[in-house]
């Protein structure tokens, strides 16, 4: 979903940059560490648009089966490194006075899947970081919003079990499993000058999962 944000928004004319911890990325960098994202700031310098997709399911199991340890790998990745990108490139968007900043939630961080409990719980603390700092920044120009997809064909999602997809698939009116081009769109969207009045909030992308 990254990669395709990544595209819409070179259609669009912005000069994108990505990062990701493999090959094949702009930047190889890990968003887990906060010194090496400060430092990568600083190298590339003011930016417009932020978009936070970098993230891991974790384990499919019970909670009561899970460990510290998978709960901090996942919370590490979904949750700090999305709070660590805000903290070093958000300061410039102020500066400047505009900004766009998209968050990658899930509906699991709204309706919590069976199984799912560490990914559904560092989905949760996505969505409610974006709504505490979209008020905090609400008269910078910076805008600040989160989407949340439910079930959609990319790799992140070849190691979940067949049990848990299809669960959640059959959780969608539509039907279907989205495509990672839909997703770019919204993010297009809500990286433009065209969404002026929303901040803090969360755009469902659900074949109709979501109802509220």
């Amino acid at each position: 979903m990254g990669r395709a944000s990544a595209v819409r928004l070179r259609r669009d004319g912005v000069e994108v940059i990505t990062l990701d911890v493999v090959a094949g990325a702009d930047v190889i960098a890990d968003v887990t560490d906060s010194d090496a994202v400060e430092a990568l700031s600083l190298s590339i310098g003011p930016v417009d648009v932020l978009v936070n997709s970098a993230g891991i399911v974790g384990p499919g199991k019970p909670m009561v089966d899970t460990s510290p340890e998978e709960w901090r790998s996942v919370f590490d990745v979904n949750v700090l490194g999305t709070v660590n990108t805000m903290r070093a490139f958000l300061p410039s968007m102020c500066a400047q006075g505009w900004g766009r900043v998209v968050n990658f939630a899930s509906m699991a961080g709204k309706d919590g899947n069976p199984n799912l409990s560490i990914y559904s719980a560092s989905k949760a603390a996505v969505i409610g970081l974006t709504k505490s700092v979209g008020k905090e920044l609400a008269t910078t120009g910076v805008l600040v919003n989160a989407i949340a997809p439910a079930v959609f064909a990319t790799p992140m999602n070849d190691a979940t079990s067949p049990e848990v997809l299809e669960h959640i698939t059959g959780l969608i009116p539509m039907r279907r499993v989205g495509q990672p081009e839909e997703v770019g769109e919204l993010v297009a969207f809500l990286s433009s000058d065209r969404m002026t009045f929303s901040t803090g909030a969360v755009f469902d992308i659900s074949g109709g999962r979501a109802t509220y």
